[in-house]
């Protein structure tokens, strides 16, 4: 006996018991605390889990601003020691440009 079920492809559970297991999920109980709960069998928890953390992965990679190859840098700006320690802030605002040519003359 197949359930109906359009969130998950060939599921043997109920949309109403996949719902519940979403939102025990969110009040992040333990696998072994939704098995209980539901009654389902903890290595079929764990793969339903299991697939819904790699949903929200890649939905979480397709909406974030920073895709491709991404340069970090650190700079220090203001005094070089201040009374023993380093400072790592300055007050005002600092403008970054990206130059291809670094050249004496350019910069």
């Amino acid at each position: 006996m197949s359930m109906k079920n359009k969130y998950v492809i060939r599921s043997y559970i109920s949309e109403k018991k996949f719902i519940e297991v979403i939102y025990l999920f969110s009040e992040d109980l333990s696998v072994t605390q939704i098995s209980h709960l539901t009654k389902i069998s903890r290595p079929s928890i764990n793969k339903y889990l299991t697939t819904i953390r790699f949903r929200i992965f890649e939905y979480c990679q397709d909406q974030s601003p920073l895709k491709g190859e991404i340069e970090v840098d650190e700079s220090y700006f203001g005094a070089r020691r201040v009374r023993g320690r380093r400072v790592r802030g300055v007050k005002g605002k600092v403008y970054t440009e990206i130059v291809l040519d670094c050249s004496a003359a350019v910069l």
